[in-house]
């Protein structure tokens, strides 16, 4: 189907330096003739299903994510109609790895931070969504941003050049993505199959030594503790706080961008934690926002729990492998003598599955707090238990942790590949036409879900406009 696609034979200069070549009998056209916004608050509340863009699809939000939500509060989001373009307009200065479009297949409601066009006549629905797919994948869209944080209006795109063929090379175009996507779409969740499945094998690997030790022959007492179970008899169980101090940090005001941000001081965030040792960053800080906010720097060793989000991202951690600064979202557990900080973010990974009991409700997600992270029962084994049980988990999981390492890219050469043939395919570069008529009728079945291991777009930016996290 893929292998046998062939350049057209007659060709044009687009007169756009990116496009480059173009088929001679495509038109060349602004997206002001081929795309429409459409803004349509929800008043009356005329709508109560929640939309969110997931990775570059539009999915109805579950019930369980809307804990806390006031449903007055909906009135302010926008009616989304079968067929729309959702584009993520915020924030593309500091986020150039979320999917941006994604292409609606229900009614219902998404937040008005977001941008909704409508196709015109002079391309299929989704022809249109493809083209713009093929911009957000490429990244050629954040080229199109505006003002201090690169956000996204019509206005800032009604120029941006859009290529387009006949209705019936249109239809062929969809036709040949829409197999090729079924197809690699089941290959990526073969895999993340496979990477869930050991990553479950490294939690009870993990939870099995940092709960009982590496001698099966251990006396053992009730720790009182429902998750941990009887626990080794002669090892130390506390209060976290008796042991290790915890903070947590700020985000200073985007009001102020360009004095806050852009310094070379690490400023962590959920999202870039990895549940593992951290050792890169995307976002700085300056001294300024150590001065004027309550952001402060966090030796390297420090554990960092996120305490927001719900039950996809409560618990999540990483091990600061350097000096840094982070947001108010994350509980900062400071390293000392008494515990090895690779010990204690194992415990905190064993631990992770559990933190959404008792999780407080709030206007969006389920959520815990310094004090309960502070409060929770820690289990202590001797300094020299302590460098046993790392060494047993990092040689133990080893195998697995190269394998799913390996999977993941898989699933990252599988999604350039895709990325590259959507581009190609519809800048007309690859002429899909015989290929299209060869291919057999979709069927109705359930595609899975893709998800990202890396990933995790948010409906709102999580570094907000008045320097509040959400």
């Amino acid at each position: 189907m893929i292998h046998d696609l062939k350049p057209y034979t007659a060709m044009k200069d687009s007169g756009v330096p990116w496009l480059g070549q173009v088929p001679e009998h495509w038109d060349v056209q602004p997206a002001l003739a081929v795309y429409k916004p459409r803004a349509i608050k929800n008043v009356g509340m005329v709508e109560k299903t929640v939309l969110s863009l997931s990775y570059g699809r539009i999915v109805v939000k579950p019930e369980e994510k809307l804990r806390g939500l006031v449903p007055e509060s909906f009135e302010t989001y926008q009616i989304v109609e079968p067929g729309n373009i959702i584009v993520r307009t915020t924030d593309l200065q500091n986020d150039k790895n979320s999917l941006r479009i994604g292409h609606s297949k229900n009614r219902g409601i998404i937040t008005s931070a977001y941008m909704c066009l409508e196709t015109t006549d002079r391309v299929l629905n989704e022809f249109g969504y493809q083209y713009l797919n093929a911009y957000d994948l490429l990244k050629i869209i954040y080229g199109y941003g505006s003002g201090l944080r690169q956000n996204l209006d019509f206005k800032d795109i009604r120029r941006m050049p859009v290529l387009v063929p006949k209705p019936d090379e249109q239809a062929a175009i969809v036709r040949f993505l829409e197999h090729a996507d079924r197809r690699i779409r089941k290959a990526i969740a073969a895999k993340q199959k496979l990477i869930k499945l050991l990553q479950e094998q490294k939690q009870v690997i993990i939870h099995q030594a940092v709960t009982r030790g590496l001698d099966p022959n251990v006396k053992l007492k009730p720790s009182g503790v429902e998750w941990l179970g009887d626990v080794p008899q002669e090892w130390q169980l506390t209060p976290l706080k008796r042991i290790f101090k915890t903070s947590s940090g700020a985000t200073p005001s985007a009001s102020n961008y360009s004095a806050y941000y852009g310094g070379d001081i690490p400023w962590i965030r959920t999202m870039d934690l990895n549940n593992g040792v951290i050792e890169s960053w995307e976002i700085g800080i300056t001294e300024a926002a150590l001065r004027d906010t309550a952001c402060k720097i966090f030796p390297n060793g420090t554990v960092l729990i996120a305490m927001y989000g719900g039950a996809g991202t409560i618990g999540k951690n990483g091990l600061l492998s350097f000096e840094a600064a982070t947001n108010q979202a994350l509980c900062a557990i400071l390293p000392n003598s008494t515990c090895l900080p690779i010990y204690l973010l194992f415990y905190m990974q064993a631990q992770r599955p559990f933190w959404m009991v008792g999780a407080d409700g709030t206007r969006k997600d389920p959520n815990i707090s310094q004090d309960r992270i502070r409060e929770s029962m820690f289990l202590l084994p001797s300094r020299q238990e302590q460098l046993e049980i790392t060494k047993h988990i990092d040689e133990s999981i080893l195998v697995s942790d190269k394998a799913a390492a390996r999977a993941q890219q898989e699933i990252h050469l599988l999604r350039e590949y895709r990325t590259r043939l959507i581009a190609d395919v519809v800048t007309g570069k690859l002429d899909v036409r015989d290929a299209a008529a060869q291919l057999p009728e979709l069927t109705d079945e359930a595609l899975p879900d893709e998800l990202d291991a890396d990933v995790e777009d948010a409906e709102i930016d999580e570094l907000d406009t008045d320097g509040t996290e959400d």
